[in-house]
Formats: structure tokens, sequence, C-alpha cells
């Protein structure tokens, strides 16, 4: 169920999504997160807000959606929240948080199930986290920007194999790591889902099927509930948008 809220200043509309807005129907919803008015992919996903979305659902918490304009994000009122003019931001009563992963660290951290209770498993699910963001995800990123944003350049079709290698290479290291295991460190945890979210930009490239345990992974992770709640969540706030031009 998707009930609008009232309009903020700028004329943003509140939505409540999540867990809670089907199970606790009446209840005060404290948590807001900002999301991308229109998403670059379309609602594919791919947009950092579906990590935090997914968290939420996986702690079975409730929480609102206040969309942005792209215009929006430079104006004082989210720079307020995000200095660098960006989403998603993350908003529970006076606290206030920018970046994917101090929002999914927090929520994990304060609800069961995305973190282990044990020290050292909690540890190195912290570290998979990490390796997602800080690792994997830059030559992902690098390569996305050399399909998008510099096909058109006379050097770009020497450096986007080199990048692809890049890519190969850590996928490869992620491979070996996860071996026929179905999480990389025993049960499922936040540090599995913020490599599923970091692996599934792979997808459009083919690069991921080359390692056919690490496509089995990431579908296992849009297998989980959660996810799917999450993903249908950010698809149905872009049904219908124009693209971004």
């Amino acid at each position: 169920m998707i009930r609008c809220g009232g309009r903020r200043p700028g004329g943003a509309i509140a939505l409540p999504f999540g867990a809670g807005a089907l199970r606790r129907r009446g209840a005060a919803m404290s948590i807001t997160i900002t999301a991308f008015e229109r998403s670059p992919d379309g609602g594919m996903g791919l947009a950092r807000d579906t990590r935090v979305r997914w968290a939420l659902e996986e702690a079975g918490r409730a929480y609102r959606v206040r969309p942005v304009s792209f215009g929006a994000l430079k104006e004082p009122a989210h720079l307020a929240l995000n200095p660098f003019g960006q989403i998603p931001t993350y908003e529970e009563g006076d606290l206030v948080l920018f970046e994917t992963g101090a929002i999914v660290l927090y929520i994990a951290e304060r609800h069961a199930g995305l973190l282990p209770r044990e020290g050292r498993a909690r540890a190195r699910a912290i570290a998979w986290m990490f390796a997602a963001l800080n690792t994997v995800e830059p030559p992902i990123l690098e390569l996305a920007t050399a399909k998008l944003m510099e096909g058109d350049r006379p050097w770009s079709a020497e450096r986007r194999p080199l990048v692809e290698n890049r890519v190969r290479d850590r996928l490869r290291q992620l491979s070996g790591r996860l071996g026929g295991a179905e999480w990389l460190d025993g049960g499922f945890s936040a540090g599995d889902l913020m490599m599923v979210s970091v692996l599934l930009r792979l997808r459009p490239s083919g690069l991921l099927d080359e390692d056919p345990n690490l496509a089995a992974y990431v579908a296992r992770g849009e297998a989980r509930p959660a996810y799917g709640r999450a993903f249908a969540a950010q698809r149905a706030a872009f049904a219908g948008s124009p693209a971004p031009a």
C-alpha cells in the first residue's frame, strides 16, 4: 500500500513504503529517506536509495520517501542534509545521515538479522561492507563512466578493455573467496546486501556471467523477499516517469 503524505517545502511529496507500511497501518513513521524524483536508471534498482530501502525491509522498518529533483539536490534545504548534494539521506527524529554505507550500517547495528551477534563475525561482515564500497565498486563505476560519458572519445576504444580487465580482476578475486558458499561469511549479512547491490550494476555488461558462482550469488540476493519489496517500491515510484534528458 502506498499512501501520499503531506507536501514538504519545495513541493516534494513524502510517500510511505516498506514492511511497516503494510503491517502497521496508521502507525507513525519516524524514518524518512530521500530518493531521486526521476531516477537516472529509470527505476531499475541501481540508484543508491535501493540499498537503504532493502536494509529497512530486512529490518522490518516502515519508512517514508521524499522525492528530490535534480535541481533541488543543490539547494540549501538538501545541502543541509547532505553537503555533497547527493541521495539518499536518512532522517529519524533529530538524526540526519548521509552516505549509503553509513546509513545501512546504522540500520544493521540496531536491528537483528543484518549483522551477526558474535563480535568477530560482526567485524567481518562490516569488513565486507567496506570491501563492496571501497574495493569492488570503484572499478565498476569507472567502467560505467567509460561507457556512458566517454564512449565517443577517440581513446575510448583503447581504454575500455583496460577498465573491463580491472573489473574482471576484482570479480575473480571475489569469486575465489566466495567459492561454493551461499554468502560471504556464514549467513546473509549487511556485507552481502552491499556486495550484491554493487554487483547488480554489472548485469548489463555481461561480465558477471563470466563467474557463475557470482551470478548465482546475486540471484540469491535478488530472491530475498526484502529485496523484492525494496525493488518494487522503487520501481513503483518511477512508473511512468520520463527518463532524464
